[in-house]
């Protein structure tokens, strides 16, 4: 019987290779959000809620249990310490108005908390690493902001899901209505927790990696087989498909030395958090009137923001190197069978940008063809094959060959698509949600989510290669700026 959805026992071979090179904590995968709600959040109707979810996607109440002499994938175990008071904690913000009447069910004053404030709490959340006897999951609810707003900040590892993957898996705690039915019926059972000794993990993985490679073999027997009956009639073309799926695969793995950047060339475990919002209705007119697609819109925004912030240091090169994950969650293709949107459904890329095009139009044009052929690369359908070779080597091979990989990347931006509807948690309506996409080496992560009429962009910076953020966000804002004048 297959497992349910998000309840899978071990990673991928993509998703433990992520787990694997965080050897190297710069390459950490975490991802970082700030949802901003219109009151103050209730807690009690708050806890109920995710304690429920935690009930039903088994991934929340699950650890990581590697074993370090077995050449199988993590597995996925139930954490049988599962304490929802470490993963869902309440705080006041730095400017909660002294002497000021609670907040209702809340417990906290309402005060003058600024997103800075909410962003200052953020960052050092976003720089630490999990506990890893734990679920790899934490929100934190930030109260009394100005205006009786409050701010929930949440942090989930890359494995657990990709930003799409968490757009579904938030549905799951989210209401559609402000008041939804009082009576959510019964709590449903926790899942059952089982910790293994170490026989059955032994056999376990085994039999892991007998099921691997068999179903390997299943899948290479018939394409070995097609492939030589393929090369007898069309030589020809088979050897060039060969040579072009060659050639793609030089390029997604092609070494490099050092960022292209001249001046963001340092890197640390620091972390700065900005965000930017912009009214979807005109980042959609820009993007038409360039002959393009929002992604296009926001990639050339971006662009023309590094292109100021390096011309204000003098020294602007031809390209950047940027990063950028290929969602493969497409209507009919891998995870649609996925409701809540578990695990790591994308391929990363990295192909060189050019930095030096004036014209706004004229950029987004030329991204939309740069991101068509990282599309269309062969090798994309083999990252699974190369994950699980990969995987194989030694954790020290493992971080040389990705890390030096990742450290040479510019910027990665990621445009995510949200909800078009309204959404209210535990009463509160969601007003606003800036993602935090992780940086795993590069200089900066600029992500992208839509929601209702708004896209809201969250900025993750390296202080060691972007010193001095005021000026990079307002170099950014700029370049978002300079595209809008477009429609």
């Amino acid at each position: 019987m297959a497992d349910e959805p998000g309840s899978e026992q071990r990673m991928g071979d993509a998703d433990a290779l992520m787990w694997s090179i965080e050897k190297d904590p710069m390459l950490r995968s975490t991802i970082t959000s700030v949802l901003v709600f219109d009151r103050p959040i209730d807690h009690d109707r708050l806890v109920d809620k995710v304690e429920r979810a935690s009930r039903a996607i088994p991934r929340l109440r699950q650890r990581v249990m590697a074993n370090t002499f077995s050449i199988a994938p993590p597995r996925w175990e139930v954490d049988p310490n599962f304490d929802l008071r470490y993963h869902l904690r309440f705080v006041a913000s730095p400017s909660v108005s002294p002497g000021a009447s609670p907040g209702a069910g809340t417990g906290v004053s309402p005060g003058a908390g600024t997103m800075s404030d909410v962003l200052a709490i953020a960052s050092p959340e976003a720089m630490s690493s999990f506990d890893l006897a734990r679920p790899l999951w934490q929100m934190l609810v930030v109260e009394g902001m100005a205006d009786g707003r409050s701010a929930v900040v949440v942090k989930l590892h890359h494995t657990i899901t990709d930003g799409i993957g968490g757009v579904k898996l938030g549905m799951q705690l989210f209401d559609l209505e402000e008041s939804p039915a009082l009576d959510p019926g019964p709590i449903p059972e926790a899942p059952p927790v089982h910790v293994m000794n170490q026989w059955e993990r032994v056999l376990d993985a085994w039999n892991h990696e007998q099921r691997q490679g068999l179903a390997l073999a299943t899948r290479l027997v018939p394409l070995t087989v097609g492939g030589l009956t393929h090369l007898l009639w069309a030589p020809a073309e088979t050897l060039k498909r060969a040579g072009e799926v060659a050639g793609s695969m030089g390029r997604l793995l092609a070494p490099a030395n050092r960022p292209l950047s001249p001046i963001m060339t340092g890197r640390s475990l620091s972390v700065d958090l900005d965000v930017l919002s912009i009214p979807l209705a005109d980042a959609k007119a820009a993007a038409k009137a360039g002959g393009g697609r929002l992604n296009d819109f926001f990639m050339a925004a971006v662009l023309g923001g590094l292109r100021r912030y390096h011309d204000e240091h003098g020294d602007t090169p031809e390209s950047l190197r940027m990063g950028m994950p290929i969602s493969l969650r497409h209507a009919g293709g891998v995870g649609t069978a996925d409701p809540v949107g578990g695990g790591n459904q994308f391929v990363p890329t990295r192909f060189l940008v050019p930095l030096k095009v004036d014209d706004p139009a004229e950029r987004m044009r030329i991204l939309h063809e740069l991101v068509a052929g990282q599309r269309a690369e062969p090798a994309l359908g083999l990252v699974d094959a190369v994950s699980l070779v990969t995987r194989r080597l030694p954790k020290v091979a493992q971080i040389g060959v990705l890390g030096g990989l990742l450290r040479t990347v510019d910027v990665i931006t990621s445009n995510v698509p949200g909800v078009p509807i309204p959404l209210f948690l535990a009463g509160a309506k969601l007003e606003a949600q800036y993602p935090f996409g992780p940086r795993s080496g590069a200089a900066v992560n600029v992500t992208l989510l839509s929601y209702l009429d708004g896209l809201f962009i969250g900025v993750n910076s390296d202080p060691a290669a972007v010193p001095d953020q005021a000026r990079f966000m307002a170099c950014l804002r700029d370049g978002f700026d300079e595209v809008l004048k477009v429609a």
